[in-house]
């Protein structure tokens, strides 16, 4: 079946409320089994696939709602130059989405951290989250046309799960996983097209990014569940994956050169992994190799292909198959526990 079959919702969809169902370790063959699960892998794999390759600054196609294959000429025009008027333009929900997370930004210039006596786990973060707790349906409403509306409050869910905890003032890859969550769900209700990969991860995922790094120097968030020097990275793991894949059949950089600091320095606008790695330097002192020694192992990989088959198995063992993890994702209509039907 063609790639986009799969995203067309059933019409007369009942949303509802996701909710927790991962309650006890042995809960977790339901969570393996389930459709939520196979979905949420699948669209993982897919936008790995999409950004094969490709560097973060390149242009790519966004075509308009309703076009079959465009010809050349029309294919020049409709390179993603930002400059869209085009009511019809499938960029436009992009487009919303990174209006969103600028939002989010800009309330935590407006929510500067308080003067406390513990330096990690700033209160103020809590202040921030309360306002997008309170205005998350109606930001996500912006992004989902009007005859979708229902389904503001189910993805509004995840939307607000994907910024960390507000009582223990922490961040995780189970935050990280949640607005992946989002956006498949964005992708499920017709919202976002498979097709858009490239724009989902280069352009959502990576402002995403952006403001999940600001909020975790701003607050001095604490690592949720963080295998210190053992886990790959204190906060983040797609743009591993992701950021290794767009590095694939890369015509110097091997995965020996991210430890190099001017390689890093040189190509982190192009690569999501050297973004990642930069972002490690300025947050950590010491060597590379003793404050991320998963990092440093990976390095000494030969090739991009392997490191970016190793950290899908690696994501789905210390992330997707860990209770501690899974036992905070919500499932719902648009991501079910229900066990795949095919």
């Amino acid at each position: 079946p063609g790639a986009s079959e799969e995203v067309a919702p059933p019409i007369q969809q009942c949303f509802m409320i996701p909710k927790k169902e991962i309650n006890v370790v042995s809960d977790m063959a339901k969570w393996k089994r389930s459709q939520a699960y196979a979905d949420y892998m699948g669209f993982i794999l897919t936008l790995n696939e999409g950004v094969r390759g490709k560097k973060l600054t390149c242009e790519y196609k966004v075509s308009e709602v309703g076009e079959e294959l465009p010809s050349p000429l029309q294919e020049a025009e409709a390179l993603s130059v930002c400059s869209l008027d085009g009511e019809l333009s499938k960029l436009q929900p992009i487009e919303k989405l990174v209006a969103l997370l600028n939002t989010l930004d800009r309330w935590i210039d407006e929510t500067p951290p308080v003067d406390q006596p513990s330096r990690f786990g700033n209160k103020a973060f809590r202040t921030w989250y309360a306002k997008l707790d309170q205005e998350a349906e109606k930001l996500v409403a912006t992004v989902i046309p009007k005859h979708l509306a229902d389904a503001a409050p189910e993805v509004a869910v995840y939307l607000k799960e994907s910024v960390g905890n507000s009582t223990r003032i922490d961040y995780g890859t189970g935050h990280e996983a949640a607005f992946a969550a989002f956006l498949c769900c964005l992708c499920k209700i017709g919202v976002l097209r498979v097709d858009d990969q490239m724009a989902i991860v280069f352009k959502v995922f990576n402002r995403y990014l952006e403001v999940m790094r600001k909020l975790q120097k701003t607050y001095r968030m604490e690592p949720a569940g963080s295998q210190g020097v053992w886990g790959l990275d204190d906060f983040q793991f797609l743009p591993f994956i992701w950021g290794s894949s767009q590095l694939i059949d890369h015509p110097s950089l091997e995965p020996r050169h991210f430890v190099d600091e001017k390689v890093v320095n040189e190509n982190h606008k192009d690569f999501m992994f050297l973004e990642c790695i930069l972002f490690i330097t300025e947050m950590k002192t010491g060597p590379f190799a003793e404050h991320s020694n998963q990092l440093w192992n990976i390095s000494a990989v030969p090739s991009w292909s392997k490191v970016n088959q190793g950290l899908i198995r690696m994501y789905k063992a210390e992330c997707l198959e860990k209770f501690p993890v899974i036992q905070h994702f919500k499932f719902g209509s648009l991501l079910p526990i229900q066990p795949v039907t095919s």
